[in-house]
């Protein structure tokens, strides 16, 4: 299960990004994946606990947004929605055609808290 892996390459990103924040806690934490990105979104879902626990990311919520897979066609020049397994213009039906979204695995919102301690 590679997924954990990408969950802890993911944790690491986001205690750099607190520490470089001042933040001492991560609330929300948004990722956008794509269906070819090799990504399995349920998996990393599961994995995701296991490897924030005891960060500053432990409680943040993980909220995970699936890409659409969009390609453009070399012959027609259309820029259109297409399925995993068949990449190909939905304007001319040309297998020609450029990946333009859909293989992505992106880090697109993180929220964060200065929570000060009360003595």
């Amino acid at each position: 299960m590679h997924e954990l892996s990408v969950c802890h390459a993911l944790v690491t990103q986001l205690e750099t990004l607190a520490k470089a924040q001042a933040a001492n806690r991560i609330l929300d934490v948004t990722l956008g994946i794509g269906p070819l990105s090799g990504i399995e979104p349920r998996l990393l879902e599961q994995a995701y606990p296991l490897a924030a626990a005891g960060t500053v990311a432990e409680h943040a919520q993980l909220t995970i947004q699936v890409s659409p897979v969009r390609v453009h066609c070399n012959s027609c020049g259309a820029e259109s929605a297409a399925t995993v397994n068949r990449l190909v213009c939905a304007q001319c039906g040309d297998w020609h055609t450029r990946l333009i979204s859909g293989d992505e695995l992106l880090l697109l919102h993180v929220e964060l808290t200065r929570e000060t301690e009360c003595v």
